[in-house]
């Protein structure tokens, strides 16, 4: 059972990861489910799945930063990626306890709550064409910087999170998102680097079945990439209230998990 449930975990997260219902969320949910342990390093390698599709699609401007660390992008993704970091390290023992997936009903309301408010906002608020549409600004990248740092519990969306954090604080929707899809990367990569100095330094063994983790990580790779380039196109279009009625849902029917 083990390997089938790795490989719909890789094929949950390549769907859910660039929508704005927690992917980790999600990956915990089945986990406890299937009865897989090691959840967290399940999830972490199967967010670096997703962000090789990042890398790809987004290639252009991860180049362009790779360049000019010290340019406008880069400087505005050091400007979000610090906070996050600083939050991450002041509450990583409870992010580390919520793996055990106890505070998923809690999670997902508060991302069905943040996409419906969102949501009300932006109707009430200016049209989009009056909205700066030549990126973000280093006050919106702040903002979106410290919602990564408290999306980082499974059940609350990292993408959901930052690219309300940015619609709200007054940022274009495509901007916004591609923006929340840059800022993924450093996380992702010192997110797998703590884990791996973690294994490393515990001696502890990693039960996964390693075909099966090998395979579900091509199918969240191949899988978010198409999702990933979906998203960007579709971002203006979306309504978030169908993602916070969906999360609303899955709140309740978690809680009887």
């Amino acid at each position: 059972m083990g390997f089938w449930a790795l490989i719909i975990l890789g094929i949950v997260q390549g769907v859910t990861e660039f929508l704005p219902v927690s992917s980790s969320g999600h990956l915990v949910l089945l986990s406890k489910l299937f009865g897989i342990e090691d959840s967290l390093f399940v999830s972490i390698i199967l967010h670096v799945a997703t962000l090789l599709s990042v890398v790809i699609v987004l290639r252009k401007e991860l180049w362009q930063i790779v360049k000019k660390p010290f340019g406008e992008q880069g400087k505005k993704l050091i400007v979000a990626t610090l906070p996050t970091c600083f939050i991450v390290l002041m509450i990583y023992p409870f992010i580390t306890k919520s793996f055990e997936g106890n505070a998923l009903p809690f999670c997902f309301m508060i991302t069905a709550v943040l996409l419906f408010a969102t949501e009300l906002f932006q109707k009430k608020s200016i049209s989009y064409s009056q909205l700066n549409k030549d990126g973000i600004n280093y006050k919106q990248a702040l903002i979106m910087g410290i919602g990564q740092g408290f999306a980082t519990f499974p059940g609350v969306s990292r993408s959901g999170t930052t690219i309300c954090s940015g619609i709200i604080s007054g940022g274009e929707r495509a901007e916004v998102a591609k923006f929340s899809f840059l800022m993924s990367v450093p996380i992702i990569l010192l997110s797998m680097a703590l884990e791996i100095f973690k294994f490393i330094k515990s001696g502890a063994v990693i039960t996964v079945n390693v075909p099966g983790l090998i395979l579900a990580f091509i199918f969240a790779f191949i899988i978010g990439f198409l999702s990933l380039k979906s998203m960007i196109k579709l971002t203006k279009k979306l309504d978030f209230k169908w993602f916070a009625l969906y999360l609303f849902l899955l709140s309740v029917v978690t809680l009887f998990i």
